[in-house]
């Protein structure tokens, strides 16, 4: 049978049970203790004191209820290094928005670096009570101190210090929003009391580490410790976890309660969470109700309402405005536009001493702010009840027109960089508060934001804008009205600009018929329809058409403009182009001429139009064999290009291509061939691969190759360029006809080299 061994208990024990889940942090001290009670064996009793094996005399720390601290290591080493640099009373405030987890830095310093306190940690929550008061229940409670009661409350506390427990001390003033309140309790010059402060306000020259949201793989990483039990849900949703993170701007808060929510929620997908955040925003119940155990007992909407209540009622308006714009950096020029009536310098007040002091706003660059995602949810929460809210909507959709208005249909980079920061807020008006535009200003937004990536040759960003444009001006100004010819026009002219002809010439020809019906005959818009549409046949060959429509542009600029007019200039220069690709030279070179002096007298000597008429002219003398003079003006073109443009354009690409073109027909090869290669690159980079243009180039660098005598290469690039064009640009196109020539000689002159 098998044995069954006696487990006998201790011979003696009366031992109290332990409440402790888990014990932890004392382990050397067990051993410790453990070995005096061993090393005596003379004497049958030996007496210990434990509390002094304690590292810590006395503290209060209050429990943490982080699941993982995450993303904040540096910043423990940094707050320990601000604490222990002064020799006198060292403070250290952790600054920074609601949520974004200073108590629970404060806390994890406090456990972290317990052992350098031996004379005890005194946390003080001094949003519950006078820190005084707290101070000196503290003494008489952990160290039996008993002020005299005869005594004023300062003299109570300062009695405490006075006779407080050996050694470095940490005090912990948390959730300051009155530095003065508290001041007058601090201890006295010594260097083993250090105070450690949480606030969201800045402290003047006290010592201060100012804590921002975490990083997005510490978010990311803060969300997947949460949600422990099921981690697959981050990795099967990878994506959408990144989105959730970002939208909620990566506050430790709103990423804490967020992952508690989903860890109760076990068959809640992070896509459903994000769509309810983004339905419900700040009242969405996973922000709004934290948990028992976490170390912040407040909603995200309820932490901000705390710095809300200190803000005076211009400080709230001006909130409120700065959310009404862009989840993007605000420059501030365009704050100030927007509240015309009130000083510039009170603003800028507003802004120092209560936004940017409660940290509901950062500065990112000089003259440049920012609200966090979630502040901004918070003030469009807000925004909801105040008084000038459709007013202040209004002023915003004002400013960003007018802004929106001085961008030119061809930006130098110079404007390109002047207006980047405002491309968003102008977005912004257009998406979500067009309906506060009149009716005179409607297109304005789309425009600006078109022109400014169209400008830069982005045209797949440009067209959105266009489409968008033509859609809301039909729907709310109906389908026959002038503007919506105007959002034809830029759309069709859009087209043309990617290759999508057919596209364009349907959308020409209803602005052209528009603009007959509800313009008169003799108006300059009308002739811009000709002019484009003319321009469109041009691109597809079609010569014939496009003639008369060019003659019949020019005339009517002439007549109902001044003849010194940039459009005048246009007419002059498109006609030649025409007349050039017919190989009527003779007729047009002096419109080409007429052109550059039009815009050089217009426009200045440094204007992207003047660029285009030097590349065309020099184009011209390229093709009468007039080497010498076309060579310094395609330098010209491309130098000033380059200036405007900047290094990544399509008309830049177009002027490394002709003037690679102008070596090649000189047999300069070695100069030709990077020249070359750098324009199909950048070309296929802003363009794609399918476009009319690739081809060309494509072309170019293939005639050049077979002139090498690299004929496998050419071959595979002459065959690409015949494939576009086919697909493009229709087998009866010329420019598809001439490539099906330069194949056809290439192939028969090297079968006749073979």
């Amino acid at each position: 049978m098998a044995q069954i061994a006696s487990v006998e208990p201790s011979h003696y024990e009366n031992i109290s049970l332990s409440g402790v889940k888990k014990f932890f942090g004392q382990e050397d001290e067990l051993q410790t203790l453990h070995q005096v009670l061993q090393q005596n064996d003379s004497i049958d009793t030996t007496y210990i004191e434990i509390a002094s094996l304690q590292t810590t005399c006395y503290q209060n720390i209050p429990l943490s209820g982080v699941v993982k601290f995450v993303g904040r290591e540096k910043e423990l080493q940094t707050l320990h290094q601000i604490l222990q640099q002064n020799d006198r009373v060292a403070i250290a405030a952790i600054a920074g928005m609601g949520g974004v987890g200073k108590t629970e830095l404060a806390l994890q310093y406090a456990i972290t670096y317990r052992e350098t306190y031996n004379g005890g940690i005194c946390w003080l929550f001094v949003r519950v009570g006078d820190v005084g008061i707290q101070i000196v229940q503290f003494a008489r409670t952990h160290f039996d101190v008993n002020p005299p009661e005869d005594l004023d409350l300062l003299a109570q506390v300062q009695y405490c210090f006075s006779r407080w427990c050996d050694g470095d001390v940490l005090l912990v003033l948390d959730d300051v929003t009155d530095y003065q309140q508290v001041y007058i309790y601090l201890p006295p010059s010594s260097s083993r009391f250090k105070v450690l402060i949480t606030t969201r306000q800045h402290l003047g020259r006290i010592a201060q580490l100012s804590l921002d949201v975490l990083q997005p793989e510490v978010g990311l990483e803060l969300l997947k410790s949460l949600l422990k039990e099921t981690p697959e849900r981050i990795e099967r949703e990878l994506t959408v976890a990144n989105q959730l993170a970002g939208w909620l701007g990566y506050l430790p808060l709103a990423l804490e309660l967020v992952g508690r929510y989903l860890a109760r929620k076990q068959d809640l997908t992070l896509a459903e969470m994000l769509r309810r955040l983004q339905k419900k925003r700040l009242e969405q119940a996973a922000l709004a109700e934290p948990e028992a155990d976490m170390t912040s007992q407040r909603g995200t909407l309820e932490a901000f309402e705390l710095s809300w209540q200190e803000l005076a009622d211009a400080d709230k308006q001006l909130g409120c405005l700065l959310s009404i714009f862009a989840a993007a950096p605000i420059p501030w020029y365009l704050v100030e536009q927007c509240l015309p009536e009130k000083d510039e310098e009170e603003i800028e007040e507003i802004r120092d001493d209560k936004l940017l002091n409660l940290h509901l706003l950062q500065r990112k660059a000089e003259g440049i702010y920012q609200l966090h995602p979630l502040v901004r949810e918070f003030f469009q929460y807000k925004l909801t009840g105040l008084e000038q809210a459709e007013e202040l909507k209004r002023s915003l959709c004002r400013v960003m027109v007018a802004v929106a208005k001085e961008i030119p249909q061809t930006p130098t980079l110079e404007e390109i960089t002047a207006v980047s920061p405002a491309i968003p807020h102008i977005a912004e008006v257009a998406n979500r508060l067009i309906e506060y535009v009149s009716d005179d200003d409607l297109i304005w937004t789309f425009i600006g934001n078109a022109s400014f990536y169209n400008g830069q040759g982005l045209y797949d960003k440009a067209a959105p804008w266009f489409e968008q444009c033509l859609e809301v001006t039909k729907k709310r100004l109906g389908k026959e009205h002038p503007v919506v010819a105007n959002s034809l026009n830029n759309l069709a002219l859009l087209y043309k600009s990617q290759g999508r002809y057919s596209e364009a010439e349907s959308l020409n020809i209803q602005a052209l018929a528009l603009r007959r019906k509800v313009l008169p005959e003799e108006h300059p818009v009308v002739a811009n329809s000709l002019n484009n549409l003319a321009l469109l046949y041009k691109s597809q060959g079609r010569y014939s058409e496009a003639e008369p429509l060019y003659i019949q542009a020019l005339a009517l600029r002439r007549k109902v403009l001044p003849e010194e007019h940039p459009a005048v200039a246009t007419s002059l220069n498109n006609l030649a182009g025409l007349y050039y690709s017919q190989g009527r030279y003779s007729e047009a070179e002096p419109l080409y001429i007429q052109a550059l002096a039009l815009r050089h007298k217009l426009l200045g000597e440094e204007h992207p139009d003047v660029a285009t008429s030097l590349n065309n002219l020099a184009l011209l003398y390229q093709s009468q064999g007039r080497y010498s003079e076309a060579e310094p003006l395609y330098i010209q073109a491309l130098a000033l290009r380059r200036k405007l443009l900047g290094e990544e354009h399509p008309d830049v690409a177009t002027s490394l291509n002709n003037l690679a073109y102008l070596y090649y027909s000189q047999d300069r090869y070695s100069q030709a061939e990077p020249l070359y290669i750098q324009a199909l690159a950048l070309r296929r980079k802003l363009l794609g691969e399918e476009h009319p243009v690739i081809a060309a180039s494509l072309n170019n660098l293939a005639g050049l190759y077979e002139s090498q005598g690299r004929y496998s290469e050419a071959e595979t690039l002459y065959l690409q360029a015949l494939e576009i064009y086919e697909q493009r640009l229709g087998k009866n196109h010329p420019q598809t006809i001439a490539i099906k020539e330069n194949l056809t000689s290439f192939l028969e002159n090297r079968n006749l080299s073979n």
